[in-house]
């Protein structure tokens, strides 16, 4: 249903990050938020972002917005020096979209700009909003690098009208320091809450393990290996979700192993739920997903990347997750530590936040 304050229908332009699948899934509930609060809704992206997006809205129009197209390194000591070699890619995709914005506002008469972590996608003349629960980017290099990021974070973030992060604003939150960074934006910071594409449930199942992998090449691959072969002297039921949307071909493993390459949400959802343990990367949007259906997890951060190792340590310290390094990783042991680990899931109601958060944005087009 409408709401009663719309005269018109504002069209906002979505676009998520093409950085792993989380960017495009939690930005799913914003898109349903958008929808029934009377927006008419655009979508921007390519790719495996781009099939996510078409499963979930087949009826909205998509157009294609090329993405960072980052890779990760091989191993922890050769990620900061890969993703260095890649900022002059970085930048140089910001200005291009930058451009490609100016023009679509332009030609599809765009109101407001809804940017999941994409850097360019701002516009002097149309509100844009900026989501990322990162305003504290962590470094392998202290506090002195974290600032120093940090100020070129809000560089960009500041181009933006407002700032979405999704997080709520409490002593029990799920970024940390990540999302509640001692010095803020200059421009308006809303917390609108932990986002997720599931309902919320707090049901449990012993139906099969369940592995969701997910993030940049190569380490999804990597640690893609290093399951398959741990999972060939696990005697029970498996599912192995490899996070690879459009893809045909898949790897073979034992009878008791079923692979999929991806998932439609409402049958993610039920496999999340009917698992008695998940695997998958220590990613946000996982994260946000599995603290919805209140599901216990085993969590292993990419390696190098300094935001999901910090991520394992809070959520592992709040136990809310069990995490475990990939080098270190062994399934028996990880099992065995994770019946005996104290979880105390916290139930995130906050889909209010979110609401109001929307529900104000398109008050701006009809002022």
């Amino acid at each position: 249903m409408e709401q009663p304050f719309t005269k018109t229908k504002p069209k906002v332009l979505v676009a998520p990050l093409d950085w792993g699948l989380g960017h495009a899934t939690r930005c799913i509930p914003i898109i349903w938020q958008l929808l029934q609060s009377g927006a008419k809704v655009i979508l921007a992206a390519e790719g495996r972002t781009e099939v996510i997006l078409r499963e979930e809205f087949p009826q909205l129009p998509l157009l294609t917005l090329a993405g960072y197209d980052i890779r990760y390194g091989k191993s922890k000591v050769s990620m900061m020096g890969n993703m260095m070699a890649q900022i002059p890619k970085m930048l140089m995709a910001i200005q291009e979209e930058f451009n490609w914005l100016q023009k679509t506002v332009a030609v599809y008469g765009i109101d407001l700009v809804i940017s999941d972590n994409r850097y360019g996608l701002y516009h002097t003349d149309v509100r844009s909003v900026f989501i990322t629960h990162q305003l504290l980017i962590k470094t392998p290099f202290g506090s002195i690098g974290d600032k120093a990021l940090q100020r070129m974070n809000y560089s960009f973030i500041n181009s933006f009208d407002e700032c979405w992060v999704p997080d709520t604003d409490d002593a029990i939150n799920l970024a940390g320091d990540l999302s509640h960074p001692e010095k803020p934006p200059k421009i308006p910071v809303h917390y609108i809450g932990a986002l997720s594409r599931f309902e919320f449930s707090r049901e449990t199942g012993n139906k099969h393990l369940l592995v969701m992998l997910s993030g940049p090449e190569p380490q999804r691959s990597i640690l893609e290996v290093k399951l398959l072969e741990q999972l060939k002297e696990y005697p029970k039921a498996v599912l192995f979700v490899r996070g690879l949307p459009g893809e045909m071909e898949l790897p073979q493993a034992p009878m008791n192993i079923r692979i999929v390459n991806h998932l439609p949400t409402k049958e993610l959802e039920v496999a999340i739920k009917e698992a008695s343990m998940v695997i998958g990367r220590c990613g946000y949007s996982t994260v946000m997903d599995l603290m919805q259906l209140q599901k216990r997890s085993i969590l292993i951060p990419t390696p190098g990347q300094t935001e999901q190792e910090y991520l394992a340590a809070h959520l592992t310290a709040q136990q809310l997750a069990f995490c475990l390094m990939q080098d270190e990783f062994s399934l028996t042991n990880a099992l065995q530590s994770a019946e005996a680990f104290p979880y105390n899931l916290q139930a995130m109601h906050s889909k209010y936040l979110l609401k109001e958060a929307i529900d104000n944005l398109l008050l701006h087009v009809n002022k």
